[in-house]
């Protein structure tokens, strides 16, 4: 009988092995075709690029057969290896999408006669805009209702919304294919009819002269998506009659419009990483000539607002690495008339400024916060609003009017929900318009943030922003979900998620490393990371990441990172560093074939980005950027679990680039960690359009890293 006992134990055991042990499903393995790039670099990878003809095409030809179908069976893929989190993800979207208010609405704001607002209701995914005459408790007229241009769509992103001096034509902008090339579109806001004028491959801005019948907007390079040209249209005439009113002839330069806030001169704005250039005309005079206002030169960026009979500029000329503010009078633009209103400071970073009658206020950063002051112009007294928070930030909002003693603005912190906040620069007073309301049983008390400084290996210290449910125990067993992005001298600021609540809800810490490449702490913060110094970024984030484990927030087997687009170049840098320190990773649209998009010019955004990356064509940078491009430096090693997201048409990062490199990562690395790739293919950069829709994909990555951290529900 024990005999028996014993033999049908191990026959159960062997089914129990065999049934545990059936071959995984087997990733697609992309096809080699070795093709030599610049300096004999071979790239096996590189059929997997198409030409915009050939996605466009009605009938896909051979190449365009392979790629989609590497493309789907990567989704596939993807979709079988992470099956069992699927009712996750379906409890992780119904949580984030729970928490957002269904029937909501903007704080009105007053310009020209009218106060402007947008409403989201119930069972919709997009906004609709209003408007009511002179008070907020006239009739209410719609402006456009988006969801109405939606219908039938798989995508729809409509923006600049601009209505003209007599308050009769609305134009605005819409892309269906998240190729971020907008019509313009032009409606009769009495009639709500469309009018017959109609503009192709925009940038979707635009800007009503003073006469409401001459209208300034952007095209775009067809090829690279370059914003390169200002045409003039008279309402009422073909677009192909519009005239060009400038060409920037200068590929590394990008256009685009504004209006000054008086509203007496519309600009044009040419602008690169290094240098900027701007050019007036009066908006009571559409058909004169644009001036320059101050002529571009190397290493100098500026831009300019008018009030009264001035024009301010912050400007970094003369050595003002945190730029300064200036003024001068009008016919006097040349640099040698302006007159210093606000000095250079190395301490603080000069990022904008908002002019009143009687009052200036500048949004400034100081030790990586956002700081509000207010300067009366009247007596020169200044003070700067306090916040009370240890991490936070905060922004000047929407002022269209300088005859007022109140600013508006925006305030949230990782455990604030945002804020737009009416503030009276005389009493001093605060009255908060709007809190957003989190559903969900929200209550900001049972969360803590605190500001960490984490020591870089050239002895740099960098602020870590970090946030926890209240009862979180510091002894390195919680998972930390560890954001950045690093680059462009874009700063990652420390507000408000309600998304990582699911995160933090079940244990998560999550932080925000403000690296170098950013500006958080000024300039030369940014400085410090493009170019040549590119790799203290990564290095950055990875010796946050150390510091985080080393204070045992959490360990390295409980560590995530997380960045997109230039922040999943940083994820491919610091996987290819350290790849022992994460246990996954999440690359949205990650920027990972560095050199060869560099060198290609016909790829939008290269030209205009030379001075971030550096000009590969030149040896320097070549080898430089060689020695940290995620994709080239693949090597045969195991790598953590990985987790890549992009768009069919994107027109930031390419979807090659992605594909490719986990093409490159699956033939290489030497672990049996889980490597998925999602492409949307209705979408681009941005992801999906619409206000829940887009969740989806953060359900997906929040279930993948909850699952390797053990959390299943």
């Amino acid at each position: 009988m024990k005999k028996l006992n014993f033999l049908m134990t191990i026959f159960l055991m062997v089914i129990l092995f065999s049934c545990n042990n059936q071959p995984a499903i087997k990733p697609p393995v992309a096809d080699k075709i070795a093709h030599e790039l610049f300096n004999k670099r071979t790239d096996n990878y590189y059929w997997m690029r198409l030409t915009d003809e050939q996605k466009k095409a009605s009938k896909p030809d051979e190449q365009t057969t392979k790629v989609l179908s590497y493309l789907n069976k990567e989704n596939e893929y993807s979709k079988e290896v992470l099956k069992n989190t699927e009712g996750l993800q379906k409890t992780l979207y119904e949580e984030i999408t729970g928490r957002i208010k269904k029937n909501d609405e903007s704080v009105p704001y007053f310009e020209n006669g009218y106060f402007y607002y947008n409403k989201y209701y119930a069972g919709s995914e997009y906004p609709v805009y209003y408007r009511k005459k002179r008070s907020l408790l006239a009739p209410e007229e719609i402006l456009l209702d988006v969801n109405k241009l939606a219908a039938g769509k798989s995508y729809c992103s409509v923006i600049s919304l601009s209505v003209s001096r007599d308050n009769k034509i609305l134009t605005y902008g819409v892309d269906y294919v998240s190729r971020r090339r907008y019509s313009l579109n032009f409606l009769d806001i009495k009639s709500g009819s469309l009018l017959p004028d109609k503009i192709e491959n925009t940038t979707g801005q635009s800007v009503w002269a003073a006469d409401n019948k001459t209208l300034f907007y952007v095209t775009k390079d067809n090829k690279t998506l370059r914003s390169n040209r200002i045409f003039k249209h008279r309402l009422g005439t073909p677009a192909e009659k519009d005239i060009l009113v400038y060409n920037e002839a200068d590929e590394t330069f990008s256009v685009s419009l504004s209006e000054t806030k008086s509203r007496k001169y519309i600009l044009i704005n040419s602008t690169q990483t290094l240098a900027s250039e701007t050019r007036y005309i009066e908006a009571s005079k559409p058909d004169s000539e644009f001036k320059v206002f101050e002529p571009r030169m190397v290493n100098h960026e500026y831009n300019i607002d008018h009030a009264g009979n001035e024009f301010f500029i912050r400007t970094n000329s003369d050595g003002a690495l945190n730029f300064k503010l200036m003024k001068t009078g009008e016919g006097k633009t040349e640099k040698v008339n302006w007159r210093e209103v606000i000095p250079h400071r190395n301490n603080v970073l000069l990022e904008s400024f908002e002019l009143f009658d009687n009052w200036l206020v500048t949004q400034e950063r100081i030790k990586g916060l956002n700081n509000l002051s207010i300067i009366n112009e009247n007596n020169g007294s200044q003070y700067n609003i306090g916040f009370g928070e240890e991490t936070y930030t905060s922004s000047i909002s929407i002022n269209p009017n300088s005859n007022t003693d109140i600013l508006r603005y925006n305030y949230s912190s990782l455990t604030t929900p945002n804020s737009v906040i009416d503030y009276n620069m005389v009493t001093k007073e605060k009255k908060v318009m709007k809190e957003d309301t989190v559903l969900g049983g929200f209550d900001k008390n049972n969360y803590e943030s605190k500001r960490l400084w984490a020591k870089a290996a050239d002895g740099s210290m960098v602020p870590v922003s970090i946030v926890y449910k209240k009862g979180f125990v510091k002894d390195g067993r919680a998972p930390l979900l560890l954001y950045a992005y690093g680059s462009y001298g874009a700063s990652t600021d420390p507000g408000f998620r309600s998304t990582i609540l699911s995160l933090l809800d079940r244990g998560f810490v999550y932080g925000l490393a403000h690296i170098r490449g950013g500006s958080e702490m000024g300039r030369y913060w940014y400085e410090d990371g493009k170019l040549l110094k590119k790799r203290n970024t990564f290095t950055d984030f990875n010796d946050c990441a150390q510091y985080l484990v080393n204070e045992k927030y959490t360990s390295s087997n409980g560590l995530f990172a997380m960045g997109g687009s230039a922040g999943g170049l940083l994820m491919g840098a610091i996987l290819n560093m350290r790849p022992d320190l994460y246990k996954g990773i999440i690359a949205a649209v990650p920027f990972v074939d560095v050199v060869t998009t560099m060198l290609d010019e016909t790829i939008p955004l290269t030209t205009s980005e030379w001075d971030e990356w550096g000009d590969p064509r030149k040896k320097e940078y070549y080898d430089y950027m060689l020695s940290y491009s995620p994709y080239d430096q693949v090597k045969p090693m195991n790598y953590p679990n990985i987790i890549v997201t992009t768009g069919y048409w994107d027109s930031q990062v390419q979807y090659w680039e992605p594909a490719k490199w986990v093409a490159k990562l699956r033939d290489l690395k030497t672990d049996k960690n889980k490597l998925v790739m999602d492409c949307n293919m209705n979408a681009g950069h941005g992801g999906a359009s619409g206000r829940f829709e887009r969740y989806r994909i953060t359900a997906l990555e929040y279930a993948f890293i909850l699952d390797l951290a053990g959390i299943t529900k």
